[in-house]
């Protein structure tokens, strides 16, 4: 859950959890077009990840956060999960 824009509580669903491996996790969300709840339920997630590798150590997740324009500037499809990370991960933070 998080707290909306208007200082609800909602739920929160991600676009996808892809398992890199049986100790790595992506939490991934694509965007569109941004409104004022996505800010809140990016910061959650980032929170979310933190809190959760803070407080276990079986596996490691990790949030990426893509934007529509920024996947349309790469020009062309990436060739891999792997490529998807290595051009998102630092602008997820």
């Amino acid at each position: 859950d998080y707290r909306n824009a208007d200082g609800s509580i909602s739920d929160y669903y991600p676009d996808f959890i892809v398992k890199v491996s049986p100790k790595e996790y992506y939490i991934v969300e694509t965007k569109g077009r941004e409104d004022l709840d996505d800010i809140e339920k990016i910061k959650r997630l980032a929170q979310w990840c933190v809190d959760v590798n803070e407080n276990q150590k079986d596996a490691k997740y990790q949030m990426l956060y893509i934007k529509q324009e920024e996947w349309e500037a790469l020009g062309r499809k990436p060739r891999d999960f792997g490529e998807i990370v290595s051009v998102w991960a630092d602008k997820s933070l």
